[in-house]
């Protein structure tokens, strides 16, 4: 079965018991923990900084997985990467300087990613894949958790496989962004291999089953 890597995200889970619910996340094999850093001005939703990203990274060994839909990604470079942040993604339409970016957080010992908005053309990222590690693509517009997927996402997702493909390289294709049972098998299936998920593993009883479930959808489309 190829790659599937679970991101559940914060931003759907209770903060007041952050250690237990990235323990819950753990429980139910979690690769990633996902953390939405909004600045209310790249979105209008404001979320979590250095602080939160700190306190989770001493709750868990696993890779924190940060994006940021913020202007001017870089300012956080440097603050992420000593918090803590193992994957630093920022948006390319929020800053002028990308391919800059992410040499400098590969220097500070962080894998870099670009995030695509739906309506953002790949062809944003063609000039950077030789830096990039990660390719985030929102399956809803950002700023809010618990959207619905969009479906014209899946033809993107495709091409985005091939053009990863193209290039050689060990790219990873994240989703993000209403991701459940169904659309996970949809999206796998495209090609994504990274899957963020707030409202379906945190907005349930059983986080950690809910994560078994939607790996198990992956596995049955394999």
């Amino acid at each position: 079965m190829p790659v599937v890597r679970l991101a559940p995200s914060l931003l759907a889970a209770d903060l007041g018991r952050l250690a237990e619910e990235i323990a819950r996340a753990e429980a139910g094999g979690a690769d990633l923990i996902h953390v939405d850093v909004m600045d209310g001005r790249y979105v209008p939703n404001l979320t979590f900084g250095a602080g939160l990203i700190a306190a989770a990274r001493k709750a868990t060994q696993l890779p924190l997985d940060v994006h940021l839909m913020v202007e001017e990604p870089e300012r956080y470079l440097e603050p992420f990467a000593a918090a803590g942040a193992a994957i630093f993604t920022f948006h390319p339409d929020a800053t002028r300087h990308v391919q800059r970016h992410l040499t400098r957080a590969h220097e500070l010992g962080m894998r870099a990613g670009l995030a695509l908005n739906p309506a953002s053309p790949l062809d944003w990222v063609e000039d950077a894949l030789d830096d990039l590690d990660l390719l985030l693509l929102m399956t809803v517009n950002p700023g809010f958790g618990g959207q619905r997927y969009i479906p014209a996402s899946t033809a993107k997702i495709r091409r985005a496989r091939q053009l990863v493909a193209q290039s050689g390289r060990d790219i990873w294709i994240e989703v993000d962004g209403g991701i459940t049972p169904e659309t996970i098998a949809t999206a796998f299936h495209a090609g994504a291999d990274t899957f963020v998920a707030g409202s379906a593993v945190f907005g349930t009883a059983d986080p950690a089953a809910s994560l078994r479930a939607l790996r198990q959808r992956c596995a049955a489309t394999a």
